[in-house]
């Protein structure tokens, strides 16, 4: 199923990165998540939404395709949500807090927050896992 999903869709599918950092810096705001959960704090998740459609416009649109730009780019944008969901694991409020005392995680307990951890972060680590296999399998690109 993975081989057959379009990597043009996959990688533009990063910009919905954009409102989801919009939405957490208003969370921050309304004091419901840490600033380090935003793009003033330790999350840089939204370069990978910015830079979607240039890595889009760069590896597809050019009708030539750099593999390694794209497997570089799908890695970095990893790693950049593997920094995030860390940041968010250790920001709740529970036995394993290490982050945010004074103003922890708990908007992902309300809804419809609670949709980024349980639908949004898995779909857009599946579009970067899904990516990466067709790049190093050379399947449809």
């Amino acid at each position: 199923m993975l081989d057959h999903l379009d990597i043009k869709t996959l990688t533009l599918f990063s910009v919905i990165r954009i409102p989801v950092e919009i939405v957490l810096f208003f969370l921050f705001e309304h004091q419901t998540i840490p600033q380090l959960m935003t793009f003033e704090g330790r999350n840089f998740d939204i370069l990978s939404g910015l830079s979607a459609p240039i890595i889009y416009y760069v590896c597809f649109m050019r009708q030539k395709i750099n593999k390694n730009i794209l497997l570089i780019w799908n890695i970095a944008c990893l790693a950049l949500l593997l920094n995030i969901v860390i940041n968010a694991i250790l920001s709740i409020p529970s036995s394993f807090q290490l982050f945010a005392f004074d103003q922890p995680n708990i908007a992902i307990a309300y809804f419809p927050f609670v949709l980024l951890p349980a639908y949004l972060v898995p779909l857009v680590l599946l579009s970067h896992l899904a990516s990466i296999r067709q790049i190093l399998l050379n399947k449809g690109i």
